[in-house]
């Protein structure tokens, strides 16, 4: 019988989905792996857990206290499940170019939230990791997750994803493809299928005015390369302890417009209403498909559900506004 003991025990064993209409110009099949059937509809509820646990597991997190997390929302909700299960306060920063839906959900969850300005540097007392940070040292009995440097992060897709796509494709997967923000799902995932075969590609998609592209092929950390972007969820101006470069073959650019309209054409063509960054994995994936032979087996990581983007990407009256639609 497949039943359990809290919400948590839901985590994982999320299905793998075939796309069909979108792709059928590939030269293959494409399988997506689809994490918004996790209880928090994301990939982040497993990470979010396994930063829980291990806070519990050295004692800096105690009966009675205080998760801070910065988040651009989907860590955030995975936090708050686990902290309404086991007891805890939960306190979430994020920046204002999230989603209202994203807000309201967390806040819906029990946790307090506060939104910071997104066009600052990472070290500006206003950002959102700085405001984090700032409430962890003046709140006793409190731990910061740090989803960007905390290795318990990747270490949840060491442990879970990246079985149940090997086990999903029977060992036959040839390429994975995910987008890239804190670093944990990509690198947690393809340091157990690279031992499983060391020939899969791992390809990571970025988006314009993230630094990971450029630090990747030459290793230069160049600040010129950081603006503004308005997609969600990957991305950084930053380079987290979670992102093993070492382990990805390729990073691919795609755009926040492309990104958009991707996202607006799975939900029509498959029946998939996916988060914003979504459309940027299989945008970016399409952008790539020449690399592609008749006898791979990809496989895309969806990370979230539209649901927490219907005032934006699938809004038409904001697609105007970005000039996205005429």
């Amino acid at each position: 019988m497949n039943v359990h003991e809290n919400i948590l025990g839901t985590i994982g064993n999320t299905p793998m989905i075939r796309l069909n209409a979108i792709a059928e110009d590939f030269p293959c099949p494409i399988w997506a792996k689809v994490e918004y059937f996790n209880p928090g509809h994301s990939v982040k509820d497993r990470m979010a857990l396994s930063m829980i646990e291990a806070a519990e597991a050295s004692g800096k997190l105690k009966p009675g206290g205080t998760v801070i997390e910065c988040t651009s929302g989907n860590t955030g909700m995975g936090l708050a499940l686990a902290c309404i299960v086991k007891g805890y306060k939960l306190i979430c920063t994020t920046n204002c170019k999230q989603s209202k839906e994203k807000v309201d959900v967390l806040r819906a969850m029990g946790a307090e939230v506060h939104v910071c300005p997104t066009a600052v540097a990472p070290d500006h007392p206003d950002s959102y990791y700085s405001v984090a940070e700032k409430l962890h040292n003046e709140i006793p009995n409190s731990v910061w997750c740090n989803q960007y440097d905390n290795l318990a992060n990747r270490e949840a897709h060491y442990r879970t994803t990246g079985p149940e796509i090997w086990k999903q494709t029977e060992g036959k997967i040839t390429h994975f493809i995910v987008g890239v923000g804190t670093g944990g799902t990509i690198s947690g995932t393809a340091k157990y299928l690279k031992e499983q075969n060391p020939n899969i590609q791992i390809w990571g998609i970025d988006t314009y005015g993230s630094v990971f592209k450029k630090y990747h092929e030459t290793g230069e950390f160049d600040e010129s390369e950081i603006h503004a972007y308005i997609t969600e969820g990957i991305g950084e101006d930053i380079l987290p302890a979670n992102v093993d470069f070492s382990l990805i073959d390729h990073f691919e650019k795609v755009t926040d417009e492309a990104g958009a309209h991707t996202a607006r054409e799975l939900a029509k063509k498959e029946g998939l209403l996916l988060g914003y960054s979504c459309g940027s994995a299989f945008q970016g994936l399409r952008q790539l498909k020449d690399r592609l032979k008749p006898t791979d087996v990809p496989v895309v990581l969806f990370h979230d559900h539209g649901s927490r983007y219907t005032g934006k990407v699938y809004n038409d009256d904001w697609m105007r506004e970005q000039g996205w639609l005429k």
